[in-house]
């Protein structure tokens, strides 16, 4: 098993173990690695650092969000050339995430203003944002990195694939793209799956979004194919330990009369493949 998606402490918000407790959760469960993310700061180094103490393929990456300098190029190919494997588009300071009433990290101090992260289409796209994800999207290309859609909206989504498909990009998931944000259908993932796109689903969204069932993720797996990735997004202490969630994952879209063999898979090879 390799879960593609799970948070630990140190973090902005509280989590349920820090990098350690975390990995060795992971190493109790049989599970053959892991990628650590966090939302305002590089796991790079944190996740070197674990796997050399663990044994354990752990992977590291960044999130573009405020706190290193948003859409960045100068922060990709720093975490890219220091080992990185995965870049997040933004999240917690992504326009979507503000407009849903999700947590940011201006939330924390009001002295921090609200501003809001976007991409093209969003964008005009002679913006000098729009120039850098264009160059975010070169680096992620040359280093052969995993290229995560982030909470960015669904439109967004569609620009960022296309400008990955055109520069040979193979490993492009989309970020749990049934969830509140970005709130993709089951049709419009499936479009997006079958141009190529790996698309997660995770336990995160059994636990915590409002209204989701798991038939409503059956339908999202199925919509995904043989391009279904499941993670964790674990970490939160209100969550199950991230082994455990991603188990009681698979259970509940089984019980949904998903193949077992197949979820497991997209729990596992599917994703490891993904991201080494």
């Amino acid at each position: 098993m390799f879960d593609v998606h799970v948070h630990a402490a140190p973090d902005v918000l509280a989590r349920i173990g820090h990098d350690d407790q975390i990995a060795a959760g992971y190493a109790a469960a049989g599970y053959s690695g892991f990628v650590l993310k966090a939302h305002h700061e590089s796991t790079v180094g944190r996740a070197s650092a674990l796997a050399r103490s663990t044994g354990l393929d752990v992977v590291g990456g960044i999130t573009l969000n405020r706190a290193v300098g948003g859409i960045n190029p100068a922060a990709v190919l720093s975490a890219l050339s220091s080992g990185g494997r995965v870049v997040w588009f933004p999240t917690a300071d992504a326009h979507t995430q503000e407009s849903a009433g999700l947590p940011r990290l201006g939330d924390l101090d009001e002295r921090l203003d609200r501003s809001v992260l976007a991409v093209p289409p969003v964008l005009d796209e002679g913006q000098e944002a729009a120039r850098n994800a264009e160059f975010v999207l070169d680096l992620i290309a040359e280093h052969d990195a995993v290229l995560c859609t982030g909470h960015v909206s669904g439109p967004e989504c569609r620009w960022l694939l296309d400008r990955a498909q055109a520069r040979g990009i193979r490993r492009f998931l989309l970020t749990h793209p049934s969830y509140t944000v970005p709130g993709m259908t089951p049709q419009e993932i499936a479009e997006l799956a079958e141009r190529g796109a790996y698309v997660e689903i995770t336990a995160y969204q059994l636990f915590h979004q409002a209204g989701m069932t798991p038939a409503r993720l059956a339908d999202v797996a199925r919509a995904a194919g043989e391009r279904l990735v499941l993670a964790s997004d674990a970490g939160q202490p209100d969550s199950p330990e991230p082994p455990a969630a991603l188990a009681q994952l698979i259970d509940a879209l089984a019980g949904e009369g998903l193949d077992r063999g197949l979820l497991r898979a997209a729990a596992a090879d599917v994703p490891r493949q993904l991201v080494l």
